[in-house]
């Protein structure tokens, strides 16, 4: 990795990608700085060290501290994350949309992103009046708005001020897709959590110096993080090979074909969009309850807690859910076994067309059904363990075993980018 990365910086067109990337980070982490006027930060911070464990806890680590912060990129990238799945959904279930996808081309691409782009502002504008509700109520009868704030204005102040900050963030992530290393959404997400490390290495540290008889459940704690890294490294690069043979033809006084190759069909295929999309839907309860003050403490909001076995159940089969989703949109078995049969290939054993297919489609199931449990078996074990251990819980390591997966994922796609254009740029060496 670290070679990756070096041998990137000595190329002149990647380095200034990887400049792009960090200058977008720099106004990221100095926009989560900048907070919202007319909030009483000291009362709000206080009150999200309580929330440590719950939905709102975990949309204060994705957000990067920014929730609690009450800053401009309090909501983070979660709308635009909402948008893009609604759409890709409707996208199947709307013939329009789907024709839009597949036949529109580039200028039907373009017509896609900018509906999500419109619906991200609206749901940017749902989610940002649920948080000024949830301000202007707070806890215990005590709001979090500043000493003498009410009236209209602030609260347009305040629901502008989230919906631009959401909307500024969108535009980040697409300008850092286009300009710089791999997707922008993954990366100001890995930021958001990397950020918060620190401050959770020095909660551990503090807890275990706090309760010395308690030092081996964090060792315990850091032996399996390191194991569920190791383990997210292997499956992510791992993958089933499927041969393929190509029979020989004469094009005019040539032979083409003969040779074997294969058909690499990655195991994780979907990456760590799984747990992103399966995060967001698992949050609208807590964005929900926002509405209904009420509901804040009550058994509604409890129900979708991190540490409780229905939000383990829900996380589980989201993840299975956005596996295999993301899997069909990616793979087209019938498409790769019509290639193939242009180009003279067959897999051994099967005959070219709907036979392939088929035999692509039961694999490609198999290992997915694989990828979507091996996912969800790592998101959902630190969530289990904390429900059944308050020790675990106040560490927060419901929250900690996503972050790990998200994180790791990120990484290892921008690296493998990173490598891809190192390659482009080899071949193009060659040919000039």
């Amino acid at each position: 990795m670290l070679q990756t990365l070096r041998n990137a910086w000595r190329v002149d067109e990647i380095r200034k990608k990887l400049l792009f990337v960090l200058f977008m980070v720099l106004i990221y982490r100095l926009g989560n700085a900048v907070t919202v006027p007319y909030i009483d930060t000291t009362l709000l911070s206080s009150y999200f060290s309580g929330q440590r464990n719950t939905l709102l806890g975990l949309l204060n680590t994705m957000s990067g501290s920014a929730l609690e912060r009450a800053s401009i990129f309090a909501m983070s990238i979660q709308p635009y994350i909402n948008a893009s799945i609604i759409i890709q959904l409707l996208t199947i279930a709307i013939p329009a949309l789907e024709r839009l996808q597949k036949e529109g081309g580039e200028d039907g691409k373009k017509t896609l992103e900018k509906i999500t782009r419109y619906s991200t502002v609206a749901i940017a504008l749902l989610q940002g009046y649920g948080y000024y509700v949830l301000i202007k109520n707070g806890a215990n009868n005590v709001s979090f708005l500043a000493e003498g704030t009410s009236g209209l204005w602030p609260a347009v102040v305040i629901i502008a001020s989230f919906i631009t900050g959401s909307a500024l963030l969108m535009w980040m992530g697409e300008q850092i897709t286009e300009f710089g290393i791999g997707n922008g959404i993954s990366i100001i997400l890995f930021v958001s959590i990397v950020s918060r490390f620190p401050s959770q290495i020095g909660n551990m540290v503090t807890q275990v110096i706090g309760k010395p008889s308690s030092w081996w459940i964090y060792v315990l704690m850091l032996l399996g993080a390191l194991a569920i890294m190791a383990l997210i490294v292997v499956v992510t690069n791992s993958e089933r090979r499927i041969p393929v043979q190509y029979s020989k033809r004469v094009v005019g006084r040539k032979m083409y074909g003969g040779q074997s190759t294969h058909l690499p069909m990655k195991v994780n295929m979907s990456g760590v969009l799984p747990i992103i999309f399966a995060q967001s839907i698992a949050s609208v309860p807590a964005t929900v309850a926002t509405f209904v003050p009420k509901w804040s403490d009550g058994w509604f909001i409890k129900l979708f807690d991190p540490t409780s076995i229905p939000y383990a159940v829900l996380y589980f089969l989201l993840i299975v859910f956005f596996s295999f989703f993301y899997s069909t949109v990616q793979f087209n078995p019938i498409e790769i076994a019509n290639n193939l049969k242009k180009n003279g290939g067959f897999i051994p054993g099967f005959r070219s067309g709907k036979p392939t297919s088929e035999f692509i489609q039961k694999v490609l199931t198999k290992i997915t059904l694989f990828g979507a449990i091996y996912l969800a078996i790592i998101a959902i074990t630190p969530i289990l363990i904390s429900h059944f251990s308050p020790t675990a819980a106040n560490s927060g390591i419901s929250l900690g075993g996503t972050s790990i997966i998200i994180v790791i994922s990120v990484a290892l796609e921008t690296i493998k980018q990173l490598e891809a254009q190192l390659l482009m740029r080899h071949y193009k060496g060659f040919l000039e």
